[in-house]
C-alpha cells in the first residue's frame, strides 16, 4: 500500500472523531492497490483499523460510483446470513475529501486474485473455498429485501432488459472507437432477451473471487466486498457473472481465469458442478437460457472496462493501470460471441 498525500489528513481526522463513535486519531492513510472504481484506503488510527471508500475525483457518469448505495446495502445486511463488514458512517459532505465516502470495519482476512488459488495447499481446501462462495451467493439471493429495508433498492421485473439498456447507454457514452464485436453482441442480446420469469432478489453485481475476503485460518467467506453495482435484480446475473470470470484466460484484468486449466486436478468444480450446487441450494431444477446470461455478463464487463478506459483518458481513474483495461473490451465481446456460437 502507498501513502496518500492528496488528502487533508487533519481535516479527515477531525471529521471522523466528530462523527464516528469511539474514533480517535492520529491516523495513517494508505491506498489499497488494485481496484478500478472507488478508491479504497486503510485507515490506521489510535482507536483501531478501518477501511474508507470514496468516489473518484472528476466528472462521473450518471449513477456510477454510488458509495451511498454501497453503504445502504452493507448496513441493511448487518444482521443477515450474508457476510459483510460493519459500517460506521456515510459522509455526503464533499468538502471533506472532495467526494462522498464511507467508513467501515477493517476485516483481517485474505483476498485471492487467481481463480486457480495457487496459494492454497490442498485440493480439499480449494473445493471448500468454492463451496463457501457458492453458499455466500445463495445467502445473498435468499435475503428478504422487504424485511431488511431494501424493497425500494431497485426496480422489480424486466431486469435484463433494463440492464441491457443501461450498459448499452454507458458503453456508448464512454466509447472511444467503434468495435464491431460489441455492436454485434449488443444487437444479439437485444434480439434474444428471454421472457421475464418473475425472479427478483438482491444482486451483488460484481460477484467474483477477488471481491471475497476469506478467513486466514479456514475456507470461509468473512466479507463480500465492493457493492457498488448492487441492486434488485435477477439472481442468474450474479451466477453467470462469476462463471464468466472463470471462463476467462489468465492475464485479463485483475483476476486470472480458469480457461484451459484442468480444474479436477486442483479440486475446483466445473461450471456445471458449480451451477448444480447453486441450483440445489436454491431449490430449482435447472437454468434455461444459460448462454444468454453468460453472453450478457461478458457484454456488461466489457462496457465497464470501456468506462474505466474512458476515465483513464480523462485522468481520473483510481488505478494507474486503468488505461490498459480498454484493450480487454474487444476480446470480452469476442468471448461472448463464442458462447453464442457454441450454443447455436
Amino acid at each position: 500500500m502507498s501513502q496518500v498525500s492528496e488528502i487533508n489528513i487533519d481535516q479527515l481526522t477531525a471529521y471522523l472523531e466528530q462523527h464516528v463513535e469511539g474514533f480517535n486519531g492520529p491516523i495513517i492513510l494508505d491506498k489499497f492497490p488494485g481496484g478500478q472504481s472507488n478508491p479504497t484506503y486503510k485507515v490506521s488510527a489510535q482507536s483501531g483499523n478501518y477501511v474508507l471508500r470514496k468516489q473518484p475525483s472528476g466528472k462521473l457518469l450518471k449513477s456510477a460510483h454510488a458509495v451511498d448505495r454501497e453503504y445502504q446495502v452493507i448496513n441493511a445486511l448487518q444482521h443477515t446470513d450474508v457476510p459483510v463488514a460493519k459500517v460506521y458512517h456515510l459522509c455526503e459532505d464533499t468538502s471533506i475529501l472532495g467526494s462522498m465516502f464511507y467508513l467501515m470495519e477493517f476485516c483481517d482476512g485474505k483476498v485471492y486474485w487467481s481463480a486457480s488459488l495457487p496459494e492454497i495447499a490442498t485440493n480439499e481446501q480449494r473445493s471448500a473455498m468454492y463451496d463457501a462462495m457458492n453458499k455466500a451467493l445463495v445467502a445473498l439471493h435468499s435475503v428478504d429485501v422487504t424485511s431488511v429495508g431494501l424493497a425500494d433498492y431497485g426496480k422489480a421485473g424486466n431486469y435484463f432488459a433494463r440492464q441491457l439498456g443501461r450498459w448499452t447507454s454507458q458503453y456508448r457514452l464512454s466509447e472511444m472507437r467503434e468495435i464491431a464485436a460489441m455492436d454485434q453482441l449488443s444487437q444479439w442480446l437485444d434480439e434474444n432477451l428471454p421472457e421475464d420469469d418473475g425472479r427478483c432478489c438482491l444482486v451483488h453485481g460484481d460477484f467474483r473471487l477477488d471481491n471475497m475476503m476469506f478467513a486466514k485460518d479456514k475456507p470461509e467467506v468473512i466479507a463480500i466486498l465492493d457493492w457498488e453495482l448492487s441492486t434488485l435484480g435477477h439472481p442468474f446475473a450474479d451466477l453467470a457473472y462469476q462463471c464468466m470470470q472463470l471462463r476467462m484466460p489468465a492475464g485479463m484484468g485483475s483476476i486470472d481465469g480458469l480457461k484451459d486449466i484442468d480444474r479436477a486436478s486442483l479440486g475446483i468444480p466445473t461450471e456445471e458442478e458449480y451451477v448444480a450446487a447453486y441450483c440445489q441450494r436454491m431449490g430449482i431444477d435447472k437454468i434455461d437460457n444459460w448462454h444468454f446470461y453468460l453472453a450478457f455478463s461478458f457484454f456488461r464487463l466489457a462496457a465497464i472496462a470501456q468506462g474505466v478506459a474512458k476515465r483513464a483518458s480523462q485522468g481520473n481513474a483510481s488505478n494507474e493501470h486503468a488505461n490498459k483495461v480498454g484493450s480487454f473490451v474487444e476480446p470480452l465481446a469476442q468471448m461472448a460471441l463464442q458462447v453464442i456460437k457454441q450454443q447455436a
